[in-house]
């Protein structure tokens, strides 16, 4: 097939990961015959370094003439000041390309359980899916500050609601077939309208067993114990909490990939981390998360199932033969850098296909 894709490699280590992942692309296309093209795009400091915009209009306009979007990171102290911050082009961007939608898989590889701050025991069975809602909620209300006081806006409409509803509960459908939507009922409005909404849309769903908790018992019970968990639904400010802390738990927030959809197969996909401005040059970022973000793009965006499957598994081969970035240390084993681990994964994809 032959499939173009928006490639933003964004801010801080955004170009290092993205350097590998298009790398890990270009080895699927050779082993599976399949041609990626890259549309370059601005978006976040970069943006507005080059254009005084955290997202031009052409980056909207690549973005919608491509089957999927790729991006690195955005943000970074260098910005903290400017009138328009680099996080506000990616939720932006987000709403412009009608991504409501994030999915953001965590989950313990036994290759990394020495890395994981809970006991085995306790994190046994750890592979969740939170679907976190991705434009709406507090995060877009009307916000302002007046007479020393500041206010924000938290508004949620039933059809806002139940449409990401829906797709944790086709996620559960094909997973385990579990889902426990989280809110803060006892206190919020929003919260009660989230609640009954997705009860009376749990009906359409009779084989997937569902539950609601309220955010800081889902808080606790994640590291309490993490593998009562299938898939979560929730909203956009308590999605961005908890899959923090569910990242937390995988070893390394450098694993974690995500997947923003709206309705239909395009999407956009990133790693969680962040631009992490600190190692930006270093040779010290973890591009796995970007990899994988990459399958996901495969299997969701391009219907590419086996060839995800095999970035999946040469990452994970990679890990259990010891290749270790430095912010996932094994004992006994030297770091080694973000390019040489993309080279790793290359070498067992290569195996893996053939």
């Amino acid at each position: 097939m032959r499939a173009e894709i928006a490639v933003i490699a964004g801010d801080g280590i955004g170009p290092e990961v993205m350097r590998e992942a298009l790398a890990v692309l270009d080895t699927v296309g050779e082993l599976f015959g399949h041609t990626f093209t890259y549309r370059e795009a601005l978006l976040g400091g970069e943006a507005i370094d080059k254009t005084g915009e955290p997202l031009p209009q052409r980056t909207v306009t690549v973005c919608r003439s491509c089957g999927a979007v790729l991006l690195g990171a955005v943000g970074g102290p260098k910005w903290a000041d400017c009138a328009r911050r680099p996080e506000q082009g990616l939720l932006g961007l987000r709403l412009a390309l009608g991504l409501y939608a994030n999915l953001r898989p965590a989950l313990l590889r036994q290759s990394l359980m020495d890395a994981c701050p809970l006991k085995p025991e306790v994190a046994a069975g750890f592979d969740l899916l939170i679907v976190r809602e991705l434009t709406g909620g507090i995060y877009f209300g009307k916000r302002g500050r007046a007479d020393g006081a500041a206010f924000d806006t938290e508004e949620y409409t039933e059809e806002e609601i139940a449409r990401v509803g829906r797709v944790g509960f086709e996620q559960a459908s094909a997973r385990r077939g579990r889902l426990c939507s989280v809110d803060k009922a006892n206190v919020l409005e929003t919260s009660r309208l989230w609640r009954e909404t997705m009860r009376k849309l749990s009906a359409e769903y009779p084989a997937v067993e569902y539950g609601d908790m309220y955010v800081d018992n889902a808080a606790m019970q994640l590291v309490r114990r993490p593998g009562q968990f299938d898939v979560i639904v929730t909203s956009n400010l308590f999605g961005d909490i908890l899959s923090d802390e569910a990242g937390i738990l995988t070893g390394s927030i450098g694993l974690l990939p995500s997947a923003s959809i709206g309705d239909g197969a395009f999407g956009l996909y990133e790693p969680v981390h962040g631009s992490a401005p600190d190692i930006a040059g270093t040779g010290k970022a973890n591009p796995c998360a970007m990899i994988l973000s990459a399958a996901m793009m495969l299997r969701l965006s391009f219907g590419l199932r086996d060839e995800a499957l095999a970035v999946e598994n040469a990452v994970e081969q990679a890990l259990g033969l010891g290749a270790r970035t430095a912010d996932m240390p094994l004992a006994g084993t030297a770091p080694i850098s973000c390019a040489r681990m993309g080279e790793r994964i290359r070498a067992k994809l290569t195996a893996v296909a053939r």
